[in-house]
């Protein structure tokens, strides 16, 4: 893995969607809300396997996007 670290805020998963609803135009739905709380926490739990040393190195995702794109 590449020498690269991602921090992440210390915030609470509280204060992280209460900083997402400020920054969201007044007028947005529930369901994009939810999109939206649902997109950072997945962006949070992936920064989180990285800094466990779970992640995937790119030379294999680069093998595994070549074998989607390659019959």
């Amino acid at each position: 893995m590449g020498d690269h670290q991602v921090v992440i805020p210390a915030m609470s998963n509280k204060e992280l969607v209460s900083d997402l609803l400020t920054r969201l135009p007044d007028n947005v739905s529930l369901q994009q809300i939810a999109r939206e709380v649902e997109f950072v926490a997945g962006v949070r739990e992936g920064l989180e396997q990285l800094d466990r040393g779970d992640g995937v190195a790119i030379e294999k995702v680069e093998d595994l996007i070549e074998s989607w794109t390659t019959k």
